[in-house]
């Protein structure tokens, strides 16, 4: 019942607001799992005059309103455990939970990331400037409660901004990373590494993404957006030459190193704003047969739409999240002279609202 919202969801979206009635919509890819599918959680702390503090997840549309987590279905069940125990030890050790409205404080969030083919399992502990009191037994307490943790890392954030990344970096036990597989590739993920939260249904989309675009090995290929470089990587071996830009600095260092893990040598990752990049760095000597876009929620920036619709590559990706920004941009690129016959949405995110969009639109 979830898909068919989803799928009427993507439906209205393209037929209101791209105004493209011709567009088959696609029976969702539906989730090959629908409890315990996310790789990642982000857990916060919180003052609470009455009960000292709390950690857990926040109330809907509200920043200042975190309740006490007692069971997550979105992540594994050694997940729960390890919160209810880094909650106990909070309280015993009395270290200090921090305020974001006064500013003070030590303890902001914990982030479990867990592997699913490989069970890899990190706790990232992210706090306020500051060593973390008595570290050791922190380490030598939470090993011995849970031996399948693969690393434990300490980021110091001191920022006003209430985010779950670390300004500085310490890993108190492992080797500071854990390693997932898609496919046959292996990838390496770091604390303040971007990955797709549902390992599984990750595979599913790119592998609806792969087959609509059907690339040769002649091809070159563009990922903007590329991220960590997952989507660049592994359609690597299948074209002649691929290029992935992106903005954070640190995501374009991950996608070098699992490149060089992987063996690929036929890609290069460019530290770049899209349109920038487009403005400068894209020449027509280096023309691409494929683009690959995988923007975030806001869609397409207007330039870089502009500066696509330029370009007119033969066929261009588009990984969507959001169904309405995916309908303005693609009316666009329609409008220009690209054919969009259908659409397949990918159910990432079982009981949300959220659907991806993957449609692979082709020049008239």
């Amino acid at each position: 019942r979830q898909l068919h919202f989803k799928r009427k969801q993507v439906s209205d979206c393209i037929e209101r607001i791209g105004g493209l009635e011709c567009v088959k919509v696609e029976e969702p890819v539906g989730s090959l799992e629908i409890f315990n599918y996310r790789n990642k959680m982000e857990f916060s702390f919180h003052v609470d005059p009455d009960d000292g503090f709390t950690l857990g997840l926040h109330s809907r549309g509200r920043f200042d309103d975190i309740f006490d987590l007692q069971r997550c279905y979105l992540q594994s069940e050694t997940s729960n455990r390890i919160i209810a125990w880094i909650r106990d030890f909070v309280k015993r050790e009395n270290i200090p939970v921090y305020d974001v409205k006064f500013h003070h404080g030590f303890m902001r969030f914990v982030v479990i990331r867990q592997a699913k083919r490989t069970n890899q399992l990190m706790v990232n502990l992210v706090t306020n400037y500051g060593e973390f009191p008595d570290r050791q037994k922190l380490v030598r307490d939470m090993r011995q409660a849970f031996p399948e943790i693969s690393t434990i890392i300490h980021n110091q954030n001191g920022q006003k901004s209430n985010i779950a990344v670390g300004e500085r970096e310490q890993i108190l036990y492992g080797t500071g990373y854990i390693e997932e597989i898609l496919f046959q590739s292996r990838f390496r993920i770091r604390a303040n590494s971007f990955f797709q939260t549902n390992t599984l249904q990750t595979e599913s989309l790119y592998r609806t993404g792969f087959e609509l675009l059907q690339p040769k090995k002649s091809d070159t290929l563009l990922d903007l957006y590329c991220g960590g470089g997952s989507i660049t990587i592994l359609i690597a071996p299948f074209v002649t030459r691929a290029v992935g830009v992106e903005l954070v600095g640190a995501a374009i260092r991950a996608a070098r190193e699992n490149a060089a893990l992987n063996e690929i040598s036929n890609v290069e990752f460019i530290e770049s704003d899209t349109t920038d990049f487009l403005r400068n760095a894209y020449t027509p000597e280096s023309k691409f047969d494929i683009i690959v876009v995988d923007p975030p929620r806001v869609g397409l920036h207007p330039k870089t739409l502009k500066r696509l619709i330029e370009i007119q590559p033969e066929k261009l990706l588009y990984i969507s999240c959001n169904p309405a920004t995916f309908a303005r941009d693609v009316k666009e690129l329609v409008t220009a002279g690209y054919e969009l016959p259908r659409v397949v949405p990918v159910d990432m995110f079982p009981h949300t609202m959220h659907i991806e969009i993957v449609g692979l639109l082709t020049r008239r």
